[in-house]
């Protein structure tokens, strides 16, 4: 048992470890996570729905859409911006990992007489030649990706813009990078049994990367015949940092929100939202 807690505390190197599918594969959190895209009181998976309503507002409004406009969301869950955005007539295009998410998705808009193409996918290895008025990318899930992966992912969007186009995205600070601490714990079944229907403990070590504004967030989950990790990364930003990005990628910031609703930015958020276009 103490190699197994070495183990488990054993820092990895930034990145080293991707295991991002495992929230969309493993069908017990699959639907947890939709679970919480859809309670509008819980921010966990998405933000809360006074808040969407709000972001999606101001988008339409923001980027002129309309019936002629081209709108495409990567990481789209269950389609909470994506049929908000059909509403004004545009055409919307959906992509995300989760098969589970996209089927409520699916469903809801055919329901409600919504056009909007979904399309199951990993977003760094989808390829179109179709052009958009705006890319989306929303609940700081650029923050998720390693460096080589976000490069990839702007090269792609770069790409994809028409020449007055928009990518719209936000990002986690280095305040909110200065805020957490590092941190080890372990719970029975934590997380409302978040990650299996069954009995587990999951140790919970939160690790900070100085030389790089990184957090890691590793899920260590032990049940009775089964064992499994799961990392999550967490890239904080500073406004140079993020400039620097987008600049070696052929793309430029053009604004700076407090959020994807256009809240008035301020140094001090935990995170905050950028508009970019082509140089």
């Amino acid at each position: 048992m103490f190699d197994e807690l070495i183990k488990i505390n054993v820092k990895p190197e930034p990145y080293e470890f991707y295991t991002a599918e495992e929230l969309w594969t493993n069908e017990h959190t699959a639907q947890k996570m939709l679970e919480y895209h859809l309670d509008p009181s819980v921010e966990a998976a998405s933000r809360n729905l006074k808040f969407i309503n709000k972001s999606v507002e101001w988008i339409i409004d923001h980027f002129k859409l309309g019936g002629t406009s081209r709108v495409i969301d990567f990481g789209c869950g269950p389609g909470l911006y994506t049929s908000r955005i059909a509403q004004c007539g545009a055409k919307v295009t959906g992509i995300d990992f989760s098969e589970n998410s996209l089927c409520y998705a699916k469903k809801y808009a055919h329901d409600n007489g919504l056009d909007v193409k979904y399309i199951q996918s990993n977003y760094l290895e989808y390829e179109t030649n179709e052009m958009y008025d705006l890319i989306i990318m929303i609940m700081c899930d650029f923050t998720a990706l390693s460096p080589s992966q976000r490069s990839k992912l702007l090269s792609k969007f770069s790409s994809m813009l028409k020449p007055d186009g928009s990518i719209l995205l936000d990002v986690y600070s280095t305040n909110y990078y200065n805020l957490k601490e590092e941190q080890s714990k372990y719970e029975l079944n934590s997380m409302d049994n978040f990650w299996s229907k069954n009995d587990y403990y999951c140790f919970v070590n939160t690790f900070k990367y100085s030389d790089e504004n990184l957090i890691l967030d590793k899920y260590t989950i032990y049940e009775k015949s089964d064992t499994r990790v799961v990392y999550n990364w967490y890239q904080c930003f500073s406004i140079e940092s993020i400039k620097n990005e987008f600049c070696s990628s052929g793309l430029k910031i053009t604004e700076f929100y407090s959020d994807v609703a256009g809240s008035i930015f301020d140094i001090k958020t935990n995170e905050f939202a950028i508009v970019a276009q082509r140089k």
